[in-house]
């Protein structure tokens, strides 16, 4: 744990970093934070249960029953999943017919291995594969074991969703999960987005690390306007990493959920009000891992 504990130690430096120079004024000096209504957040709910259900087994998933996770959404239609928990994350992929938009959902991995991820050796930032986001520009860059994670399904992925649209004449795709999984899914989100161009791509995760560099949070901007959110809850630590003094951002889209359970929109990229996860939890010694796996309305992460 070496790693580890040299990140703690250039994790104290994130309140005395700069971030990157903006051409505009950033959004969230524009507009206000705002609460979100109970309505706004009981519509996150099938897609928390849809992220926790990415960590049962293929096997339970592709059969749809892997318990409360699967109860929770009964109208879903499976057509495929894959991985093996370890050297690959679960994933599975169906058809919501209440929701009526297929659904992509990849395994997170457990509080004592997403910081070890997060810091390990793997945690680089570099270019995206030219073969899977075509036409992006080097200059967009991913964390390099969210990448690599990311690669390993993508294809089969793909293939997944096209039989999914194809077979429910759907236009509309949705991609979610947990930690790990909220990164492998804000990628496929994009990688989707170009694979599928005429489809409507929507992202929805929950307890998401920081996935690449500023001209990434960009590129996620403009390629899913209004259509991202990453839900952190509370003094979850997972959020603020890696530290956005080794050029990682977010993209726009926070919802975070305060300690009252109130649940309030963030907007703009890393906001730094202390009603959001940025300014809230500036540096891991005020966050709280116990926070990461939820409750989100009420869902705990986890099969």
């Amino acid at each position: 744990m070496v790693l580890y504990a040299l990140f703690q130690l250039l994790a104290l430096a994130i309140p005395f970093a700069s971030a990157s120079p903006a051409a505009v004024p950033p959004i969230h000096s524009r507009q206000s934070i705002t609460t979100l209504s109970s309505a706004q957040i009981a519509a996150f709910k099938p897609y928390a249960s849809y992220a926790s259900a990415g960590y049962c087994s293929a096997s339970s998933t592709l059969s749809w029953t892997c318990g409360a996770n699967c109860e929770a959404n009964p109208s879903f239609i499976p057509v495929a999943s894959g991985g093996d928990g370890d050297s690959t994350q679960f994933w599975f992929v169906g058809f919501d017919p209440t929701l009526n938009t297929v659904i992509v959902s990849h395994q997170g991995t457990d509080d004592t291995e997403i910081l070890p991820l997060i810091t390990d050796g793997d945690f680089f930032l570099e270019s995206l594969s030219s073969s899977l986001f075509p036409g992006v520009s080097s200059s967009v860059e991913a964390h390099s074991g969210f990448a690599g994670a990311q690669a390993n399904t993508a294809t089969a992925v793909l293939a997944a969703v096209q039989k999914t649209m194809a077979a429910h004449s759907a236009t509309s795709i949705t991609t979610t999960g947990h930690s790990l999984g909220a990164a492998i899914s804000l990628l496929d989100a994009l990688y989707l987005s170009i694979q599928v161009p005429s489809a409507t791509v929507t992202f929805i995760g929950y307890g998401l690390p920081r996935v690449g560099n500023q001209a990434f949070a960009n590129l996620i901007d403009s390629t899913l306007p209004n259509r991202v959110s990453h839900v952190n809850n509370k003094e979850d630590v997972v959020p603020i990493l890696p530290g956005m003094f080794l050029g990682f951002h977010h993209p726009s889209g926070e919802k975070h959920i305060l300690d009252s359970n109130a649940w309030v929109a963030c907007p703009g990229q890393d906001n730094e009000s202390s009603e959001c996860s940025t300014g809230d939890v500036s540096n891991i010694f005020e966050g709280d891992i116990s926070d990461h796996d939820g409750p989100y309305d009420g869902v705990e992460m986890g099969c």
